[in-house]
């Protein structure tokens, strides 16, 4: 599969992860975004060797998007810290099922995940184990629909907790759409067949869900190296975004 490269210097290559496929290799032994990313720098090199390249912003098998390496230990140590000292602003698209109480917001609370299930859940702050996890959000646009409200929505990840904007909206009433492991499952979006947006328009009827409604959107940071200011950015694409109406973002 040929890759879909948004941003690529000597020292980080930055690529769209289709929904499906691995951030990196795992028990399914599927073909994954590394090896991808791998081969095709092995492809263009004239060195012969194996590429170095590491994951800084592992994506969720279900989750498309942006997906960052770095291509050398250097700055793939440098971008790691800055993530931990939360200089890489990282944010997503998601169509939720439900809506917030407020347009705009803060979700702070403590998860943990369970590796036997490959779930994580949220439990109070003095669990054993548990991790603060924290995002904002903004509300975009929201659609009426047969099944409830559907709310499109903005947000900010502050901290890269496993599978923490799935498990912190569905916690909070806002399950992502098409995720059956958080929320609700739905077979198709048929259900939705005359739905109208916030702006009165009809909807589109589509296929059976293969992925969820979230996307890695945008990526903000200060180059490691260069000291350029970067800006990686895409807009979603799938069936869920298909279902609310983004004309004007």
């Amino acid at each position: 599969m040929r890759l879909d490269i948004v941003y690529e210097d000597e020292y980080m290559i930055a690529v769209i992860k289709p929904y499906g496929v691995p951030s990196q290799a795992d028990h399914s032994n599927e073909e994954d975004m590394l090896s991808r990313v791998k081969n095709y720098l092995f492809e263009t090199s004239d060195s012969g060797e194996e590429p170095y390249l590491a994951v800084i912003n592992r994506l969720d098998r279900p989750v498309s998007g942006i997906i960052l390496f770095a291509k050398d230990e250097q700055t793939a140590a440098a971008l790691s810290d800055m993530i931990q000292d939360r200089q890489i602003d990282k944010y997503y698209q998601a169509v939720v099922m439900g809506e917030p109480d407020e347009p705009e917001g803060d979700f702070s609370d403590y998860l943990i995940a369970d590796k036997k299930t490959n779930m994580s859940k949220i439990v109070s702050k003095d669990t054993k184990g548990a991790k603060k996890a924290e995002l904002s959000y903004e509300v975009l646009d929201g659609l009426d629909t047969d099944i409830g409200p559907l709310t499109y929505l903005l947000i900010q990840l502050h901290t890269g907790r496993h599978h923490q904007i799935r498990c912190q909206l569905a916690y909070h009433g806002m399950p992502i759409y098409g995720d059956q492991k958080y929320g609700k499952k739905i077979k198709s979006s048929s259900n939705n067949k005359g739905a109208k947006n916030s702006k009165g328009k009809d909807k589109k009827k589509s296929g059976a869900i293969r992925e969820i409604g979230l996307y890695s959107t945008r990526i903000e940071f200060t180059h490691p190296v260069t000291g350029e200011e970067i800006v990686l950015h895409r807009e979603p694409e799938g069936q869920a975004f298909d279902e609310i109406d983004d004309e004007e973002f």
